[in-house]
């Protein structure tokens, strides 16, 4: 590390657990956030900050005024402009030190593999349940870790997966019918709540890039911000799921035609 960088992330190295060594972990690692909303904004402004070295963010969407309640990584200045152009400006402003690559595009089916191949942990920021199995699919196929979120009214969960540990598809097997599906655009989100999970799951991140503490694997972390309960919920890798367990029937990516909110939370 430059003398620069020692000043800057000189309160990582202090840490126990993370140090020079972790620091510089982190700042040779790669992460992708699958979405550029309020669940992206702390991710991103959070593991610029920590100086992870490369942070792919990706999102088909643009800025719009009824965005900017909760994800505060966009201006109002911002409307109209595609998000990852507006996350990566403001995430080489918090620290040009790392580099962003921006993917103008929601993740598919068919670029799914293709946009996680090279990276080393991945974030699912989206709120549609079709992307969210689509990530966990790709993810499993592909020997990738990740954490998944959702948060909706004022209640959040999330958790992480790393290879040989339960995944999305273990808890909920498949996505409920559509006519018992809450979102974010039909009965409202908290702005600071979809903060809250943004900014675990970037700790989640971090404390695997380092390998400082326990993740949140075979684990579902949910929390109710007006109560500010949270609850763990453990659970094992299913040997019958469809996607990572003995016998996958699940064998090549499709993505489910339901999509109840196709824009990032």
């Amino acid at each position: 590390m430059t003398p620069e960088q020692k000043r800057r992330y000189s309160r990582h190295i202090l840490l126990d657990g993370i140090g020079k060594d972790g620091q510089e972990r982190l700042i040779n690692s790669k992460v992708l956030l699958i979405g550029a909303g309020g669940l992206g904004s702390p991710n991103a402004l959070y593991l610029a900050a920590a100086g992870v070295g490369t942070i792919g963010i990706a999102d088909g969407d643009v800025v719009s005024l009824s965005n900017l309640q909760r994800q505060v990584i966009h201006f109002t200045d911002d409307i109209g402009k595609l998000k990852v152009e507006s996350a990566k400006d403001k995430m080489m402003r918090v620290n040009p030190d790392v580099k962003v690559i921006a993917y103008p595009e929601f993740i598919t089916e068919s670029n799914a593999l293709e946009l996680i191949k090279d990276y080393d942990f991945i974030i699912d920021c989206t709120d549609s349940f079709a992307s969210k199995y689509l990530v966990n699919d790709a993810c499993v196929m592909a020997d990738k870790p990740f954490c998944a979120g959702g948060v909706v009214r004022y209640g959040a969960q999330v958790m992480t997966h790393v290879p040989g540990s339960a995944c999305y598809r273990c808890f909920f097997p498949e996505p409920p019918e559509k006519e018992n599906v809450e979102t974010c655009s039909t009965v409202g989100v908290l702005g600071s709540a979809v903060g809250m999970l943004g900014t675990i799951q970037a700790t989640e991140a971090i404390k695997y890039l380092t390998g400082v503490g326990t993740l949140l694997t075979n684990t579902l972390l949910t929390f109710d911000v007006l109560t500010m309960q949270f609850m763990r919920i453990d659970f094992s890798r299913d040997e019958h799921c469809p996607i990572c367990g003995e016998h996958p029937t699940i064998k090549e990516l499709k993505e489910y035609s339901f999509q109840p909110c196709r824009k990032n939370v």
